[in-house]
């Protein structure tokens, strides 16, 4: 999400951050879930429902290939700048809520991206209309429908000329541009849904927990926004930032007093250095001594290794015997205590294992004990697990001596998925005497199906297996009224169906499929997994 700038100067010295550990004193550290409005500043939108529909809205706007082409983004923007934006000033009464009103699907977009730029928004409004031009709140699907038939009225009526929805053809010719940087701020956002694209954004645990760190995020622009600090968020408090800022009138009168200090917030698409991520993950460590990245929370978001297709309903609505997995992302961290440190203890016979609760027993990730900080915390593992496993132990244990391989069990710490998500900003911390471990967790969303094909044994027409002895006695070879049968397995090893192909006789070198529609829709749905279960003799015999 963010570029990484290794050239560029930085204003923050060693000397600012060392005042910055003094202040932090260990008698002032904060917790997380303690801060409060009073101690920070007041939301005075419904930041969890508004992300909710903005992450909807991305969505719909990416599904809507027609409003990324050149011809409609100009006309938007011109329906935007000469149609709209006087419509709303003209309801719009100083000092009082935003009239219940949305424009067009199309310049909602373009008033969408105008907005997460609140400096130049703000000027634009102040210039044209000398005031500033807010959003209303609505966050479901009744009000919304109401606003845009009550927008529609009003538009029709001052506007009879003027249609209501965008009818320019996407392969016309490009009409004059108006507004230059407007129509810049609108393609840099084109691709923005790639990045809230994830599943679990929908999730209401997640969005709460996103919400509090984003109060903690302020609050630590309040304390330290007065240096030379340029602060980076987070992927999740980068979405509420984002959200905060497309209500123009809620974000500036909340932040009035944090207005310039604001401005030392790294964009979206700005170029960040990567000692601005470092000092930024410093500040908030001492601030409320946790890590600032999280498990939905990262700042670098590379390319995921899991594919989570989007979808509002679940594919499967036929196979009842298929059971739907989910999967959720976790992320540990590690950091060594102090008074460890103090004892100099001999440490590096030691590790720590990571095991699930439920799987199996040879899963086991180590951990060297001297690979982590007294001074930060450490990413120890970024994983993807099924919520069926039940969740995680860590396990500190002692290598053996010279004469032993093994390892010695010294203490563990479980997590349980069920006990993360009910804890604050989905978050657990762990200790014991040596080391301090803290997990977090997305809420578990619906992942793709795995299915698995297994070799089975031969049956007769009837279903019944035929012995060894009679298929060795025919050298292993296809005969009349045989059936070759591959059992599909769900991702936790559950029987869902046995796919049976039978041998034809006039077909010594093929087999031909006698498979219903059924059948060829469990394979459809394993291809993949079916290659493997096959020998190449035969996938041999399966080809036609």
């Amino acid at each position: 999400m963010f570029q990484a700038k290794n050239n560029s100067a930085i204003c923050l010295n060693q000397s600012t951050l060392n005042n910055v550990s003094s202040v932090l004193s260990p008698s002032i550290i904060r917790c997380l879930s303690d801060i409060s409005e009073m101690d920070t500043v007041h939301l005075s939108v419904d930041l969890v429902s508004a992300a909710r529909r903005i992450v909807g809205f991305l969505r719909s706007v990416n599904e809507c290939q027609w409003l990324h082409q050149r011809p409609t983004i100009i006309e938007a923007i011109r329906r935007y700048d000469e149609v709209w934006m006087p419509l709303i000033s003209n309801l719009t009464v100083v000092g009082s809520t935003p009239p219940l009103v949305l424009p067009p699907f199309d310049v909602e977009w373009v008033w969408f991206c105008h907005t997460l730029n609140p400096v130049g928004y703000k000027k634009y409004c102040e210039s044209r209309f000398s005031k500033l031009i807010g959003k209303p709140s609505i966050f479901n699907e009744e009000n919304e429908e109401y606003a845009l038939m009550r927008c529609k009225e009003i538009w029709v009526q001052r506007y009879p000329a003027e249609p209501f929805e965008n009818e320019v053809e996407s392969d016309s010719q490009d009409p004059p541009l108006l507004n230059e940087d407007l129509f810049n701020e609108v393609q840099k956002h084109k691709l923005l849904y790639s990045k809230f694209s994830q599943p679990y954004l929908y999730e209401l645990v997640y969005l709460i927990a996103a919400r509090q760190r984003y109060k903690g995020f302020l609050y630590m622009i309040q304390r330290f926004g007065d240096g030379c600090f340029r602060f980076v968020p987070a992927f999740d408090i980068l979405l509420m930032l984002l959200t905060h800022q497309s209500y123009p009138t809620a974000y500036a009168d909340d932040l009035k007093d944090m207005w310039e200090n604001m401005a030392k917030v790294v964009g979206l698409w700005e170029t960040v250095q990567e000692k601005e991520v470092e000092e930024t993950n410093k500040i908030w460590e001492r601030t409320f001594d946790e890590p600032y990245e999280k498990a939905g929370g990262e700042i670098a978001m590379a390319k995921r290794p899991i594919y989570w297709e989007i979808s509002d309903v679940d594919v499967n609505t036929k196979y009842k015997s298929m059971i739907p997995r989910f999967l959720l992302e976790v992320c540990i961290f590690v950091r060594l205590n102090a008074r460890m440190k103090a004892t100099n203890g001999d440490m590096k016979h030691n590790f720590l294992r990571l095991r699930m609760v439920r799987c199996h027993r040879e899963l086991k990730l180590d951990k060297s004990i001297p690979d982590f900080s007294y001074d930060s915390w450490r990413k120890a593992w970024h994983l993807y697990c099924e919520f069926g496993t039940r969740g995680l132990i860590v396990e500190f244990r002692g290598r053996g001596g010279h004469c032993f391989k093994g390892s010695k069990l010294v203490n563990s710490m479980p997590f349980s998925w069920n006990d993360l998500l009910r804890a604050p900003s989905i978050t657990l911390t762990r200790e014991i005497d040596q080391v301090r471990v803290l997990a977090s967790v997305t809420p578990p969303v619906q992942a793709p199906y795995l299915l698995k094909c297994v070799p089975d044994r031969v049956t007769d027409d009837s279903g019944a297996m035929i012995s060894d002895v009679i298929l060795k006695l025919n050298n292993y070879r296809p005969q009349k009224g045989r059936w070759l049968s591959r059992t599909v397995l769900d991702h936790a090893g559950r029987e869902c169906f046995v796919v049976r192909i039978r041998y034809v006789l006039s077909y010594p070198d093929k087999i031909k499929h006698i498979c219903s529609v059924y059948l060829m829709q469990i394979f459809e749905c394993c291809v993949a997994e079916w290659e493997k279960g096959f020998g190449e003799e035969e996938l041999k015999l399966l080809l036609p």
